[in-house]
């Protein structure tokens, strides 16, 4: 059983759906939960289309219905986790009525959901942006854990929580320490032990004991003088950001910005200084994908001109500063800098990624690597911890003046701000353009045809692009992406965050539409 929520798996992730859609046809079950009827919906035994935001009470109905006819794994829940009592509590209140009534999903499909869900072990849950890009977005994937761990579908292979990242090495960025609060390997800046590890291994001192900034303060930084200087790395974010229009009044009050990139992007055009990278393709190096597999990535090509690859851009901005870096190949930089320093990578060392990569935990030179997490209820933690979550509404929802909701994501045929693919014309022929997906009823109601211009405005900009009338958006919803520098959705978007993860509300805003004469 596969439950897939909040992924339009078939366009943003199609070589994962492809394993998805042969499962069902080998006999796997399917549940689709999202607001549009996308093309993963057709191998579906149940597609719940839930309104935008409302996933929590969604969930949280499932299950409410789970303890009360107590489908749950009982020896799992109460034994290999803690807070059960409050998790009890909390969706004791999101009774099939309720949470029907929030979601839009009614209550015999709620009803049915949980007691297939609770007829198969294992089932796997999948998502991606679509439970991560709310304000609630932490909330959302610490309520689908709930389920899982309810369930007993933790620490066993197919089943789990599945976040299906957003680009190929977003795992291993994190790995490396490409978050504010941790070292590479998870290791948190705030704890003395760790930052005297790596002040021994940098040789350096006084390395800071509190977090540093995320991509939003950064942002509000530029604006306010906190920040002054601005390094920019293989991200576009004039175009990704949300709120373009302040974005771009951000990134114009620095007062010295790099950036860093493959090509020249909408970004670079507000760098003092561009530095040109290699592609992926160009270097040696490692990926780490989503189930922690780090595998190797070896040159294809030189890089063109005056491409270098990033680690010796890096070193080279280190020597002017006066530190002589000694590792000179991705090899060395894995071997001596991060496998020596993070527990969960130190039996992975480079001569042992072969074919199929190694997955961390590998702690010694003969661990095999680690295919599941948690296995046998075994959290690292010690017990799962519920962490029951009460729904609450998108930042802003549609009313009088904006009646519509917007939702963004992206397309098959592009990928991000097409940096890479809007340099493909094959690829743009098959989509030129940024359209607004509306739903047939709507377009009936305001006399709009497919193709015609219409304009969306929401209380942060507009765009004038063309209606796609299709039957995959419900009613009183607007779908759209951002690949396009015109016509993208993120002149519209919320900039509201979610209050830990700083995650912006991309998945929900209030929109009007207007068909252009």
């Amino acid at each position: 059983m596969i439950l897939v929520i909040g992924s339009n798996m078939t366009q943003a992730h199609p070589v994962a759906a492809t394993f998805v859609k042969n499962a069902v046809q080998n006999g796997a079950g399917l549940i689709v939960v999202d607001p549009r009827k996308h093309r993963l919906t057709d191998f579906a035994d149940i597609h719940l289309q839930l309104k935008v935001g409302s996933d929590i009470a969604l969930l949280n109905g499932i299950m409410h219905v789970l303890i009360k006819e107590e489908l749950y794994d009982k020896e799992f829940s109460l034994n290999k986790c803690t807070g059960f009592e409050d998790l009890e509590k909390t969706v004791a209140q999101y009774s099939p009525d309720k949470a029907a009534r929030i979601s839009g999903v009614d209550e015999d499909t709620i009803i049915q959901t949980a007691r297939l869900l609770a007829s198969v072990k294992p089932a796997m849950v999948c998502y991606t942006l679509g439970i991560t890009e709310h304000t609630c977005g932490k909330n959302n994937v610490m309520t689908v854990a709930n389920l899982q761990m309810l369930l007993g579908n933790m620490g066993m292979e197919l089943g789990g929580v599945n976040p299906l990242r957003g680009q190929n090495n977003v795992q291993g960025a994190c790995d490396m320490g490409a978050l504010p609060n941790v070292f590479h390997g998870y290791q948190n800046v705030a704890d003395p032990k760790a930052r005297q590890k790596f002040e021994t291994a940098w040789q350096v001192t006084n390395l800071p004991e509190k977090p540093g900034l995320m991509i939003p303060q950064m942002m509000h930084g530029l604006t306010n003088g906190s920040v002054r200087a601005f390094y920019i790395f293989g991200e576009n974010l004039a175009n990704t950001e949300p709120d373009m229009n302040k974005v771009a009044k951000e990134l114009e009050a620095a007062e010295f910005t790099v950036c860093q990139d493959l090509f020249l992007t909408e970004t670079t055009r507000f760098a003092d200084v561009v530095l040109p990278a290699a592609a992926w393709s160009e270097n040696n190096g490692t990926f780490t994908n989503s189930e922690r597999r780090v595998s190797r990535v070896r040159t294809a090509g030189r890089p063109p001109g005056l491409a270098r690859p990033n680690w010796w851009i890096f070193k080279q901005i280190a020597k002017r500063f006066g530190h002589d870096w000694s590792a000179s190949s991705a090899r060395e930089i894995w071997d001596k800098e991060i496998s020596p320093l993070a527990p969960a990578l130190e039996g992975i060392k480079y001569h042992r990624i072969g074919r199929d990569g190694l997955q961390w935990p590998c702690p010694t030179l003969d661990h095999p690597g680690t295919p599941y997490l948690h296995q046998d209820g075994n959290f690292t933690h010690g017990k799962g911890v519920f962490m029951p979550a009460q729904w609450t509404p998108p930042a802003e929802v549609p009313d009088e003046e904006y009646p519509f909701v917007l939702s963004t994501g992206r397309r098959l045929y592009h990928y991000h701000t097409r940096t890479q693919t809007g340099r493909c014309e094959g690829l743009n022929d098959l989509l030129g353009e940024e359209t607004a997906d509306i739903s047939q009823a709507d377009a009936d109601r305001m006399g709009i045809a497919p193709g015609e211009r219409i304009r969306v405005r929401s209380r942060r900009g507009e765009v004038c692009v063309s209606a796609n009338v299709t039957h995959e958006v419900p009613l009183g919803m607007v779908w759209m992406a951002f690949h396009f520098t015109e016509g993208n959705a993120n002149w519209l978007t919320n900039s509201a965050l979610d209050p830990s993860t700083l995650t912006a509300e991309y998945k929900a805003c209030a929109v009007q539409l207007e068909k252009i004469l």
